[in-house]
């Protein structure tokens, strides 16, 4: 499971590092402590209307997917995480899967490892270089039934990032892990041709195990109101 992440790099950096070609409104700031509902940075790929080129785009959306069939968006705490084993057939994830992939820059994200006594132990798992990582993510467009069609708020863009089994390695952390898209399949991941469940499941094959280094941090990432790069930095090694 991921239910904590750092989302760290400027819209600057962002638009070099993932060859964006439109920034969209309302896009958060850096933030080391990104919790679920949290509005995040989002990349996707989109057709050009009358046109056969698509437009990479870095928008704004809210973690916890929130299906485009919901009632409400109370649900959307409980789907922050979907399983990439399952992603293509469950109601809630399989529409998204075959038209609405993207991609979420993170820095790393944050596990709570469990250690004898039932103490949790804060570790931050990130990339073994400095290039932003990015989560492979669904996203859906939620229409709010209290609004009318015109309301500038009538559409919500929500989120879920995908996770995968954790390798040996990372599997005495915790035994989920988000599925990391590298940069030499991230056209292919965002294409919006691709829709077919197959082709989604022959993707999600070719994505490798990621390669993550974990480190131990201060547990004032505990609490959701704290934040800054402090939260991210080694406090001490791998415990005995």
């Amino acid at each position: 499971m991921c239910g904590r992440y750092a989302a760290t790099a400027g819209v600057d950096e962002l638009v070099e590092e993932f060859e964006i070609v439109e920034v969209g409104d309302g896009l958060p700031g850096p933030s080391w402590n990104v919790a679920p509902t949290d509005p995040v940075p989002l990349v996707v790929e989109r057709l050009v209307a009358g046109a056969s080129a698509t437009r990479r785009r870095l928008v704004a959306a809210r973690w916890g997917l929130v299906p485009s069939w919901a009632k409400d968006t109370r649900g959307a705490a409980r789907l922050i995480n979907a399983r990439m084993e399952t992603v293509t057939e469950k109601p809630s994830f399989r529409k998204a899967a075959a038209q609405r992939r993207g991609l979420l820059p993170a820095e790393g994200y944050y596990e709570w490892q469990k250690l004898p006594g039932g103490r949790k132990l804060p570790t931050f798992l990130h990339g073994d270089s400095d290039r932003t990582l990015a989560f492979a993510a669904l996203f859906e467009n939620w229409p709010d039934p209290a609004l009318p069609e015109d309301h500038p708020a009538k559409w919500l863009r929500t989120v879920t990032i995908i996770t995968t089994a954790a390798s040996d390695a990372l599997g005495h952390i915790h035994d989920r892990t988000p599925l990391i898209v590298p940069s030499d399949l991230q056209r292919d991941w965002l294409d919006p041709a691709t829709t077919s469940e197959a082709d989604v499941r022959g993707l999600l094959a070719s994505i490798p195990p990621p390669r993550l280094v974990p480190r131990v941090v201060s547990d004032r990432v505990n609490a959701v109101r704290n934040n800054g790069p402090d939260l991210i930095e080694a406090v001490r090694d791998e415990p005995s």
